[in-house]
């Protein structure tokens, strides 16, 4: 059941706007640290970040995008009311978090608007578990490992550096600051744009816009990165004061690590093409070098908040979309 033409417009207009509020939702990840440790005042530390949003598909491969298209669920299943409802439920628990502050995972809630729009459709046989078990898997693996690189830079550093005057550390990392935002900007547009760069692509394959094989135009691949980097520009504030001063007080010296610990993991998730949640990496970041000094540095009421939101953010979207799908159905015949 394909609606035509322009439904498959509109639901591209509707991809690109999940993508700009991806960024908007996002932009705390790329700013928070650089913002909370004053290196960069906020106008500017976005204009940055968005830089290196936009460039970022010159520097990876479509791995991702080729996951989120094809390795979650059978594309035999997907038409345009099915990516429309996906993307509607990902986009309003998005409203929904960024409302109450909460920085939830984009890229989790667009999973969970797939899957529940599939299931919607044809129940729990397209389902591909392999690549689903690797996103579950990676929920859990990519903020231990943000937190496990997080510390390991911290320790290192603070050997390294065991000699030299805290004002010395302070103005060195500082500078080293703009090249570690650089970094998670990078990683942020590399793994995040390319989700609804799959989302579109798959809707286009679906309906036998692209030929017999799926791929990603060049066309897709720039507007994701423009408008994940103009909703960078515009960032979340609410998110930033959460991530960069609620869960524990950085220095420039300890914003670097978190940075750059993030930045390493999604890296190393982009490479193999797993869709990992920038939240979820920068958080685990900034727990691990707050823990570093001792435990209490880190607020965990605020980190177990987090994480609820994180575990809710799947099944939640799901069910909206889901439920989007089902009304669609009803209009659409």
């Amino acid at each position: 059941m394909h609606a035509g033409l322009p439904f498959i417009v509109v639901t591209i207009a509707v991809a690109l706007v999940f993508d700009f509020l991806n960024g908007f939702h996002d932009a705390a990840n790329s700013i928070a640290t650089i913002v909370s440790t004053r290196v960069l005042k906020p106008h500017w530390a976005v204009v940055w970040a968005a830089f290196f949003n936009f460039i970022a598909f010159l520097f990876f491969g479509l791995n991702v995008a080729g996951m989120i298209g094809t390795g979650l669920i059978d594309p035999a299943i997907v038409n345009e009311q099915m990516i429309f409802a996906a993307l509607i439920g990902a986009i309003l628990w998005n409203i929904f978090t960024w409302y109450v502050g909460l920085p939830s995972s984009s890229s989790h809630a667009l999973i969970g608007g797939l899957l529940g729009a599939a299931i919607a459709k044809a129940g729990f046989a397209p389902l591909k578990m392999a690549g689903i078990a690797k996103v579950l898997l990676a929920i859990i693996i990519s903020p231990l490992l943000g937190m496990a690189m997080g510390l390991l830079f911290m320790f290192i550093i603070a050997r390294v550096f065991f000699t030299a005057t805290p004002y010395k550390i302070d103005v060195w990392f500082r500078k080293l600051q703009f090249i570690s935002a650089a970094l998670i900007s990078l990683g942020h547009g590399g793994n995040d744009a390319q989700k609804t760069m799959g989302i579109i692509a798959i809707l286009l394959y679906s309906a036998h816009m692209l030929g017999d094989k799926f791929y990603v135009p060049l066309w897709v691949i720039i507007s994701c990165n423009f408008v994940i980097a103009l909703g960078t520009f515009f960032g979340g504030w609410r998110i930033v004061k959460t991530m960069g001063m609620k869960i524990t007080k950085l220095k420039p010296v300890s914003g670097f690590c978190a940075e750059t610990a993030s930045a390493f993991t999604l890296f190393l998730a982009t490479f193999m093409g797993i869709p990992v949640s920038t939240t979820h990496t920068i958080t685990g970041a900034i727990v691990g070098v707050g823990s570093l000094n001792r435990a209490s540095a880190v607020r965990w009421g605020i980190a177990k908040d987090i994480v609820w939101a994180w575990i809710l953010t799947i099944p939640a979207a799901g069910c909206v979309a889901a439920g989007v799908w089902w009304l669609i159905t009803l209009v659409i015949r």
